[in-house]
């Protein structure tokens, strides 16, 4: 019975696309490329297909035998390789970053043992997710969360050509980025890789990405950019539980209206390769999963690009969602729902395994032939045939000034202003300031995970050339007018969990205070990553509050610097302090970004990318629905849902006070297929040139299926000087207005819509209904 089931679910979505109408490719067919895939196809056996689609860690091709002198080991190369035609090698060698020149004497050698076994290169993958992260010297880009609190494109677009450059500096094709996980749940200990809460800004901000990664023409990838993973296929971001790797519960409007859309834009865009979330949502893992992976992917985009795992899922199938018996059978399952590649990542009996389902017709050949085809298509398309390796010293823009500017200039624009009572800042030049908290002088805070390490942990071994805020404020106001007592710290022995810290002293700051005019507050998180960093509460340590309330006890103003990459609880703290920034995780340039910003040598310009919670009860999301903030209802029955949080998505201050007017529309009424293009002026009011975030929403005002409060559906950043006025553009789609209807099907109804962009609000009206019957608009 539980095959038979398995069975149905997987070959469920062939049946339906069988009645679906092709859609155009999503990435133009070469025929060149093509024909050279079919001649070599035809001539590889099947060892060397199954090879193909094997995955395997760098760990398995090193030799541990001296710890403090690990290697990289030809004999194992030799075995993984040379015996079982494995096609692909990923991870950080020795678990720590390495030079760019180790990077290419390691790919080298993997490359010429491939060529020389079977012709055909290897494919090296790495999480380089937030700029260089695995190369010792690289530029450091602020984390995800941060590039949606910037929303700047362009900058996103720039900041991912200069990581691609990068890479390809150590002779690596592939980077596992960019990542389009809706960071909607902030128990959840990933959120900072993706851009947020909103669908939109993911959307947008990864399409950005891709394109900087790959560059214009998905056929043939430059030697300045790599081929992009964007990952993970999807709602990844909203585990039941808040923790890592816990199973989902999304319906299924919600899956296509708000998760699938960043990766529909992303495969439209040319994105070549896709990683598979590691969860399960509504029982069924991902990876086990034909209709999202075959039928939404592949066959209703027409997309043929390649579909890689992430870490031992496919085991997981078996060890731990128990849908499988064996791990044998996980493969079966896994490979026929259409996986192409697995990250195995350390047993090479995936091969095995593989070749005796073909062998006894469990796994057809077709889909090992189409699998492959994928896979040998990226590598084409990268021009690893032609060029496996490369002479990594024609980079010599590695790690340049003019890179450094740009991950300076995105970490200023990510940093949000939340609270600035009386003006406390800018903080004036002269005064005297307490810097206190365990997050004033460490890099390790300012990076977060997957930064030289996967934890984190190991940064501030890597990145002593950068500023942390006690320096970067000591080279901004003089040394001399910084107190630094942190009060709090973090533990930092090697087996010390994240969230540990020492015996507080937190007398000596408040000793320190009388001293000085003003005292800076930097708290928040330490580093983690993935499962690791799961937590119970999201209430910010008992410490660290403690630390705030006895220094506002001296009566100094108080400025919170919150670094972390989740919303921490602060609701106790948050009325003692005058001001409040944000600062996320914004990378090795963080902190003097952070310096100029409270200087006033630059200007606070990034807006939430999430809503901030006010109560461990009370998590939400702007578009939520409109029953969840209703308090009295008629008669006496307190319904009590009311959206209380800290800071709404979206709020963000400046030195500057915006003026909005002149909302209109080209089109007050519309249908599916206009276009609707809105201006409204925009006036800087301050004395000082700022950056302001021009936010279009819209709210379906009745709809058969409760609709969203709001929905962002389009913004662009202008730069304006003190009291200068710009018109400000910005397109929609009649279909952009469309949802998922409880049925499955895009609906567009007919009716009024409120259109909102700063305190500005109109109304524009659908003339017709339109149902779309494919299952994408």
């Amino acid at each position: 019975m539980k095959k038979l089931l398995l069975s149905t679910i997987m070959y469920t979505g062939s049946i339906f696309s069988l009645c679906a109408q092709q859609a155009p490719p999503a990435i133009p067919s070469d025929p060149v490329i093509e024909s050279k895939i079919e001649k070599l196809l035809s001539k590889m056996t099947l060892d060397e297909k199954i090879g193909q689609m094997c995955e395997i860690t760098v760990d398995v091709i090193s030799d541990f035998s001296d710890p403090k002198n690990p290697k990289i080991s030809d004999k194992l190369i030799d075995k993984v390789i040379g015996q079982y035609k494995v096609g692909s090698i990923l991870n950080v060698p020795f678990s720590k970053a390495q030079t760019k020149e180790m990077w290419a004497d390691l790919i080298t050698r993997l490359q010429k043992k491939s060529m020389k076994t079977m012709g055909i290169p290897c494919i090296y993958g790495v999480d380089q997710i937030h700029g260089t992260t695995y190369t010792v010297g690289g530029t450091f880009f602020p984390q995800g969360i941060n590039m949606g609190a910037a929303l700047n494109r362009d900058l996103m677009k720039k900041s991912s050509e200069i990581s691609a450059y990068e890479t390809k500096a150590g002779c690596i094709p592939w980077t596992y980025a960019p990542v389009m996980d809706l960071g909607r749940d902030p128990r959840w200990s990933r959120m900072w890789e993706s851009y947020g809460e909103d669908s939109y800004i993911n959307q947008e901000m990864a399409v950005a990405s891709l394109k900087g990664f790959q560059g214009e023409n998905p056929n043939n990838i430059g030697p300045n950019n790599v081929a992009a993973c964007i990952k993970h296929f999807m709602g990844y971001g909203v585990p039941v539980t808040g923790k890592d790797r816990t199973p989902s519960s999304i319906s299924r409007s919600d899956m296509r209206e708000k998760y699938f859309a960043p990766f529909l834009a992303c495969i439209k865009a040319g994105a070549l390769s896709l990683m598979v979330n590691s969860g399960v949502d509504n029982g069924l893992p991902f990876h086990a999963n034909k209709e999202l992976l075959t039928k939404w992917v592949k066959e209703d985009l027409n997309w043929d690009g390649m579909i890689v795992t992430d870490w031992a899922d496919i085991n997981n199938l078996c060890v731990r969602d128990h849908i499988a018996e064996t791990k044998k059978e996980a493969i079966k399952i896994a490979i026929n729902a259409g996986i192409d590649m697995s990250m195995v990542p350390y047993e090479l009996s995936f091969c095995d395994d593989l070749r005796a389902l073909v062998q006894e017709g469990e796994v057809p050949m077709s889909r090992i032939d189409d699998a492959v085809a994928r896979i040998l298509r990226l590598k084409f398309r990268l021009g690893l045939f032609e060029n496996p390796y490369w002479n990594i010293k024609k980079y010599d823009k590695f790690a340049s000034a003019e890179s450094a500017a740009f991950a300076l200039q995105a970490a200023e624009e990510s940093e949000v202003l939340l609270k600035n009572h009386d003006n406390i800042l800018p903080i004036k030049k002269g005064k005297k300031i307490l810097l206190t908290g365990p997050n004033a002088n460490s890099m390790r805070c300012l990076n977060g995970g997957w930064s030289y390490t996967w934890q984190g942990d190991k940064v501030d071994e890597f990145a002593n050339d950068y500023n942390t805020i006690y320096e970067a404020l000591s080279n901004k106001y003089g040394k001399d007018n910084i107190v630094y007592e942190a009060g709090v710290t973090y533990k930092s022995a090697p087996k010390s969990l994240w969230w540990e810290e020492n015996v507080p002293d937190i007398q000596k700051a408040v000793d320190a205070a009388k001293a000085v005019d003003v005292i800076v507050a930097c708290i928040g998180e330490n580093s983690y990553c993935e499962t690791p960093g799961n937590l119970t509460d999201l209430t910010l340590s008992e410490n660290q509050i403690n630390l705030v309330k006895a220094l506002a006890k001296t009566g100094k103003p108080i400025v919170l610097i919150l670094n972390e990459g989740r919303p921490r609880l602060i609701n106790q703290i948050e009325p003692l302090a005058k001001a409040v920034v944000d600062i996320l995780l914004p990378g090795n340039y963080g902190a003097d970004a952070l310096a100029n910003l409270l200087a006033g040598d630059a200007n606070f310009s990034a807006r939430l990318p999430f809503t901030y919670p006010r109560l461990i009860n009370s998590l939400a999301t702007y578009d939520y629905k409109p029953c969840e903030n209703i308090g009295q209802m008629d008669g006496n029955y307190n319904y009590d849902a009311i959206m209380d949080v800290q800071w709404p998505f979206g709020y963000g201050l400046s030195y500057n006070t915006y003026k909005y007017s002149n909302l209109k529309a080209d089109k007050s009424i519309f249908e599916a297929d206009d276009e609707i293009t809105f201006t409204v002026d925009v006036t800087n009011n301050g004395k000082v040139e700022g950056k302001e975030s021009v936010l279009l929403f819209t709210s379906d005002l009745v709809a058969s299926s409760t609709p969203d409060n709001k929905r962002l559906r389009n913004f662009d950043k202008i730069s304006l000087k003190p009291g200068e006025t710009k018109s400000v553009s910005l397109k929609l789609k009649g279909s952009d207005l469309a949802f998922v209807g409880y049925d499955g099907k895009w609906i567009l109804e007919k009716g009024d819509f409120r259109i909102a962009c700063g305190d500005q609000n109109m109304k524009i009206k659908c003339s017709e209904t339109k149902i779309w019957e494919t299952p994408n608009k």
